[in-house]
């Protein structure tokens, strides 16, 4: 067996994936999306294609089938060794095989091989998966078609060997096209739909707006993570959706019975400060690997993901509340701590703090998350300060679960708010550390601003919690309800809880339940009531019976991992696999298998291994490709095509043995990165720093107790000269009280539009100038309104 590693391309190498057709069905606050990769051998040999791509975290495929002439295959579900012996098996005999299979480390991973392809022959294979929609939180629902997979630091130790090979290319050169349709109907009135990508117009289908569809503009490459934002009237009123069963099932099973889905999503009050806690112990975790020097889009005067994280810190310590704890961590290869525990936020340990931010850089190696993590929640808690962790990372590591497992483990006491940095971000590893922390995930990408979406989180991490959760179901009798996901203790802003339950038996003569959802808010309680049928149409593609299975199989598969050695539970993993293959919800002991016997004759010839490239972010001027204990490219090599068994190196985590970590060939030293052992690199050299915009210049000068100072650095925030500035003070006042209100009038007559990212600032600000008991602050803000030309009011300013 050889490897070569490297960049491969069209123009080097033929590549038999042709293009990608996506067609997506929304239902609330739920998708199925269903899509056709077609093949095609251009080669005079039998080929075996194999593509490593990524899908949503919360993705759950329930259907794979392959076509070849006019021939379809199903593909079944099997426990996974089974059915890779098939599929070997199928191989070493000559026949034609397709083996779908999720990645034992991250459930966002799957490996498709597509076996013994004749020369010229075409093959289209069909996908299917269901998933639920994130939310935003401007209330939009995300669906994420992640493209990108980028490389992921696989921790060194004694498997750091096993692992995925993946073939990337420059995102721009995927030799593939993407054609995607989606249909869209919920219980609300939709009001629109966007994306990050070029749409056509939104398409209504009735009058009352609750079905519409939407496509990709023509000829788009995927090229990055598609992103479509789904947004609905009564977006915050609870829904119940009951799905008829499968008719072929048996029931009493999961399949065989109806199953509920319901939907809470709290609205909460909008409020001021007052509701604001000023108690907590803040951690920001700061990924400093390597990657993190990369720029954070591909477009013009795009910033470094670690220089946007550092302009994101200046935020987040000028922003936090008085009173309460914080420390900063980076981390890669290895972690650096600010402070040996946290610290009482203050002006003397703010101003320490930003010190040390401006010198952070992208130079601690590789992305290792899980130990940072473990030291993190080995420190004891602070009496009366909950903790909050916020961590920023890109998202490239390969030990998702065990990171999973570790937060879910610490939910308790730590809660988790997860921020997911550039195209390829892992959407299994960011939204599942949110969803385990009961915190809330956001997806910086493409040109989005961090700090807006940071201080959104913030704000959530401020506010109140829906607390006191109770689910009350109210049936007939002879019908039982068994849930399928695990209680919720706890709903944050921003957060959606999504319900499954299975309903079993049947009422002669009432066809109608209800469910009771009761909680407390702002020690206020909230009730609702909603009632559904025990009879729903038929007419339904089983997406909620298949998110219900996946619910129960994920929290089986965390309960295995949970136990060791002698303590595992007897029958989980049996449960798993008995749960997958009914239901026909992959799992990570389950795998798709199709065999096409096709005329009984063997194909002929050596066989051929090929990877199809993924599309790989750019790393600064060039491409970086990383020796993580994986190689990146193309692997060839023959073997007989009869009963000798197959010589391959599947990308797969499987026991094949891999290539040790090397460095990749010019391409890494033409982009500026250097490979050392281990996989640690250094970062690009830095580029000049852009002068910094007048709000961030104007928020590095206020202090930590919300107040200004005048000074000539204020001043030329202002754009006034200083001599004007300290003539138009009122007589009477306090130089300090003069100038915190100058920056108030300066923030809302010229920065009003990027209020989410400075409204904290501003509300430390007006609590500090309330503290000094003013009497002539009218007569303040007037005259800043004079100095500045403005026309700011008093009670805009909350003054």
């Amino acid at each position: 067996m050889e490897n070569h590693c490297g960049l491969v391309t069209l123009q080097k190498e033929p590549v038999p994936l042709k293009g990608i057709a996506v067609d997506v069905s929304v239902q609330g606050h739920v998708a199925t999306v269903s899509s056709i990769l077609q093949y095609e051998n251009q080669e005079e040999s039998p080929l075996e294609a194999v593509f490593v791509f990524p899908l949503p975290g919360e993705a759950a495929v329930c259907r794979f089938s392959a076509k070849i002439g006019q021939t379809e295959v199903v593909g079944e579900v099997q426990e996974k060794q089974k059915a890779q012996e098939l599929y070997d098996d199928a191989l070493s005999s000559g026949q034609q095989a397709f083996l779908l299979e999720e990645s034992s480390e991250s459930p966002d991973v799957f490996s498709l091989s597509v076996g013994s392809l004749p020369p010229g022959e075409k093959a289209s294979i069909s996908l299917d998966y269901v998933t639920e929609l994130a939310v935003q939180a401007d209330d939009g629902l995300r669906l994420c078609l992640p493209a990108v997979l980028n490389p992921r630091y696989k921790p060194q130790g004694p498997d750091s060997a096993a692992g995925t090979q993946v073939s990337s290319v420059p995102a721009g050169s995927v030799p593939y096209s993407l054609s995607l349709r989606a249909h869209v109907t919920s219980p609300h009135p939709i009001s629109k739909v966007e994306s990050n990508c070029p749409l056509e117009p939104l398409n209504y289908l009735n009058t009352e707006r609750t079905q519409a569809t939407v496509s990709l503009a023509a000829g788009h490459k995927f090229e990055r993570d598609i992103e479509l934002l789904v947004y609905y009237q009564d977006a915050h009123k609870p829904t119940a959706i009951v799905e008829a069963p499968q008719t072929s099932a048996k029931p009493g099973t999961l399949m065989g019975d109806p199953v509920i889905m319901l939907s809470l999503y709290p609205e909460f009050p909008k409020r001021g400060m007052s509701s604001m806690t000023s108690r907590g112990e803040f951690i920001f975790l700061v990924d400093r690997s390597g990657s993190m020097g990369c720029k954070i889009h591909s477009g013009p005067g795009a910033q470094n993901r670690i220089g946007s994280a550092r302009d994101t810190l200046l935020l987040l310590l000028k922003s936090l509340p008085m009173g309460c704890y914080f420390n900063i961590i980076g981390f890669g290869s290895s972690h650096e701590m600010f402070f040996p525990k946290s610290v009482e936020y203050n002006q003397k340990t703010m101003d320490e703090a930003l010190q040390k931010v401006k010198g952070m850089s992208a130079d601690l190696g590789g992305t290792e998350i899980l130990q940072p993590l473990k030291y993190v929640y080995s420190q004891p808690c602070l009496p009366d300060h909950p903790r909050q962790i916020f961590l920023f990372t890109d998202g490239e590591v390969w030990n998702t679960k065990e990171v999973l497992d570790l937060v879910k483990m610490n939910s308790g006491s730590h809660r988790l708010f997860s921020f997911g940095i550039g195209e390829g971000a892992s959407s299994a590893l960011i939204s599942g550390m949110a969803k385990q922390g009961g915190g809330h995930a956001q997806f910086i990408t493409g040109q989005d601003r961090m700090q807006p979406k940071v201080m959104q989180s913030l704000r959530f991490a401020l506010q109140p919690a829906v607390v006191d959760i109770s689910v009350n179901w109210n049936v007939p009798k002879g019908v039982s309800v068994t849930p399928l996901s695990p209680p919720i203790r706890v709903v944050f802003q921003g957060q959606r809880a999504l319900l499954y339950a299975q309903l079993t038996g049947e009422s002669p003569g009432d066809t109608k339940g209800s469910v009771t959802v009761k909680y407390s808010l702002a020690e206020k309680p909230v009730e609702n009531q909603l009632s559904f049928s025990l009879k729903p149409a038929v007419d339904t593609g089983l997406t909620v019976h298949r998110l219900g299975a996946q619910t129960l199989i994920r929290s089986l598969e965390m309960e295995e991992r949970e136990r060791d050695g002698d303590e595992k539970i007897e029958g989980v993993k049996e449960k798993v696999v008995e749960l997958s293959v009914q239901s026909g919800v992959s799992s990570a002991f389950t795998a798709f298998i199709a065999v096409h016997k096709g005329d009984g004759k063997a194909v002929q010839g050596p066989l051929f291994h090929r990877q199809v490239p993924t599309p790989m972010m750019y790393r600064g001027s060039g491409m970086m490709a990383r020796s993580f204990g994986y190689s990146s490219g193309i692997t060839f090599h023959k073997a007989a095509p009869k009963k000798m068994g197959v010589l391959r190196s599947a990308p797969s985590w499987r026991s094949r043995e891999m290539a040790p970590p090397r460095s990749i060939g010019c391409s890494i030293a033409s982009s500026g990165w250097l490979a050392r052992g281990r996989a640690e690199f250094q970062s690009p050299v830095p580029l000049p720093t852009p002068e910094k915009e007048p709000l961030l210049q104007l928020i590095s000068l206020q202090k930590a107790s919300g107040s200004w100072i005048l000074e000539p650095s204020l001043a030329e925030v202002l754009g006034k000269p200083q001599e004007d500035v300290a003539k138009s003070m009122p007589a009477q006042v306090n130089q300090e009280v003069w100038a915190t209100v100058l920056a108030l009038v300066w923030l809302y007559g010229f920065k009003i539009e990027a209020q989410e990212e400075w409204q904290f600032l501003a509300i430390k600000a007006v609590s500090w100038i309330k503290a000094q008991n003013v009497a002539n602050v009218s007569e303040c803000v007037l005259a800043g309104n004079n100095l500045l030309g403005c026309q700011v009011q008093m009670d805009t300013m909350g003054l």
